[in-house]
């Protein structure tokens, strides 16, 4: 069983409530947009000790979104497709949802579907299921103050083995305010 936090569109803006509401999470996917690699250096910090006195770490995941450029190119790609648990999950940043996937990806979708599809770049909070194809869709909004999203969100879920379950929407505050 994994916790996952799931974040967005940042854009170079670090809030310790990433951390807070992170705390009991295994592994970290940001949705692009990052802006400053300072961000998924800081949610991939050691925290704390584990039993054994070593150094807690979390797994960090990222795509690169479209304001992301130089060494966030390098250091993320922009379509990541992996398995959590027994989840196949993608992830992308410009990715459309549930009947209007974005062309750029839309082939890979309907060709082989995951079970988990996760995209950004809206700004808009979205969590719906694609029944045709049998997949979750998440957008967990925009973390970050820059946009025309008026509060900022993250989301966190349980992954078990092949399910998804306990996802949380957490609502940080404002855009523009602490």
């Amino acid at each position: 069983m994994k916790r996952i936090g799931i974040i967005s569109d940042t854009h170079s803006w670090w809030d310790d409530k990433y951390l807070q509401y992170f705390e009991e999470c295994d592994e970290i996917w940001h949705a692009g947009d990052i802006c400053d690699m300072s961000i998924t250096d800081r949610l991939a910090a050691p925290f704390g000790t584990d039993s054994e006195g070593n150094p807690k770490v979390r797994t960090v995941r990222a795509v690169c979104g479209n304001c992301d450029g130089g060494i966030l190119r390098l250091a993320f790609p922009e379509v990541l497709r992996w398995k959590c648990e027994g989840v196949e999950v993608l992830m992308k940043h410009i990715g459309g949802y549930p009947g209007k996937y974005d062309h750029s990806i839309a082939r890979q979708i309907y060709s082989n579907p995951p079970q988990l599809f996760i995209s950004g770049h809206s700004h808009i909070l979205k969590v719906m299921p694609d029944k045709a194809l049998g997949l979750l869709h998440i957008n967990p909004g925009a973390a970050g103050i820059q946009g025309w999203h008026v509060e900022r969100t993250l989301v966190r879920l349980t992954i078990d083995g092949d399910r998804m379950k306990e996802l949380d929407v957490v609502t940080l505050g404002d855009r523009g305010c602490e």
